[in-house]
């Protein structure tokens, strides 16, 4: 598929076999990019990264088993020079920085990404990170004005996988739902909120859903 000597070459992460023809489609709408390659899951995705060593992985942070941010981590422990760009359904406030630290380049939610995802492409590729300018001004506030202990702070010990879990629980959404959409077992799902109680320092399964709520709820103010 790599036909373009000169163009860069790319692959796309995502389980959604439909969303990756149109971002194909978008992105060969740049002459200067090529799609090489795509994956549904992770471990798809390091194989296909071996085989092409592309030049940019787009990757989406809901995977079936391994997540994106852990992905994202063993890209970089194996490929540290290759660049990575998320582009996610998930809320830029809640994972851009997680997604950062882990060692991705740039962060597109989806329903940003026609409008967005060339120019993160084209300011990953000059060697900048790409954020939206909402989330860039909030990282530099944050970092401006370093919070004191509380809430966000008992949140940050989370695991990548127990905040995604925490979301969709504060989403109402119920353990099996939860186990199905993120490819786990319930009981995995389970003990993933019995570490979040412990985490946040909560008594039961009804105040870790009180505090989820509460706390999307004050993120999305």
């Amino acid at each position: 598929m790599c036909s373009s000597p000169n163009a860069k070459r790319i692959v796309i992460v995502d389980d959604h076999p439909l969303f990756r023809k149109g971002l194909e489609q978008l992105i060969h709408s740049d002459g200067g990019f090529m799609v090489c390659g795509e994956a549904g899951d992770a471990a798809e995705a390091m194989e296909i990264i071996r085989k092409l060593h592309p030049d940019l992985a787009i990757v989406d942070l809901s995977l079936p088993g391994a997540n994106g941010i852990e992905l994202i981590k063993n890209i970089r422990a194996e490929f540290p020079r290759l660049s990575i760009l998320v582009l996610s359904m998930h809320d830029e406030s809640l994972y851009a920085l997680r997604a950062l630290r882990a060692g991705a380049h740039g962060y597109v939610m989806k329903h940003e990404a026609m409008a967005n995802v060339l120019q993160a492409i084209h300011e990953v590729f000059s060697g900048r990170p790409y954020l939206s300018p909402a989330m860039a001004a909030q990282v530099i506030t944050k970092f401006a004005h370093r919070q004191s202990e509380g809430e966000t702070d008992s949140v940050e010990r989370l695991s990548d996988r127990e905040l995604e879990i925490l979301e969709l629980i504060g989403k109402g959404i119920e353990v099996r739902q939860i186990a199905k959409q993120l490819h786990l077992s319930p009981k995995t799902v389970e003990t993933h909120r019995a570490h979040i109680k412990e985490k946040l320092r909560l008594k039961n399964a009804r105040e870790v859903a009180r505090f989820a709520l509460q706390w999307l709820g004050a993120r999305s103010v």
